[in-house]
């Protein structure tokens, strides 16, 4: 069996006064954790840390752009097999390209896992 718990509607509620900046302060740092103002304030006033919603679809978003970087590497390593098709356009030149890519996805990595720490320490 399910323990009930009563609705928090049916408890009185806390009055803060703020002024209309503050309360929009406090309503975008909601807004930005993906929590009700309500929800926001609750979890802050018992000590959570509440973490912001937009550094978890940051490395999400960076994650999709890594794998894409990835295919296309792979894509002109590909192409580069086809030594005729290649000579054409430069060796060196598509050489670089590849080294680029490969240095913008360690950088993503790292920026990625950095971010990951933050959520994970704002978690805990």
């Amino acid at each position: 069996m399910s323990e009930f718990r009563p609705a928090r509607r049916e408890h009185a509620p806390i009055k803060v006064y703020c002024l209309p900046e503050e309360r929009q302060m406090i309503a975008s740092l909601a807004a930005a954790t993906g929590l009700s103002l309500s929800a926001y304030l609750l979890a802050v006033g018992q000590g959570y840390l509440v973490s912001s919603r937009v550094d978890r679809e940051q490395v999400r978003e960076l994650a999709l752009i890594n794998g894409d970087l990835g295919r296309l590497g792979g894509l002109l390593k590909l192409w580069l097999t086809d030594e005729v098709r290649a000579m054409r356009h430069g060796v060196n030149d598509i050489r670089g390209l590849l080294h680029k890519i490969e240095a913008r996805q360690e950088q993503m990595g790292a920026l990625m896992a950095s971010m990951s720490a933050r959520t994970q320490e704002a978690d805990a």
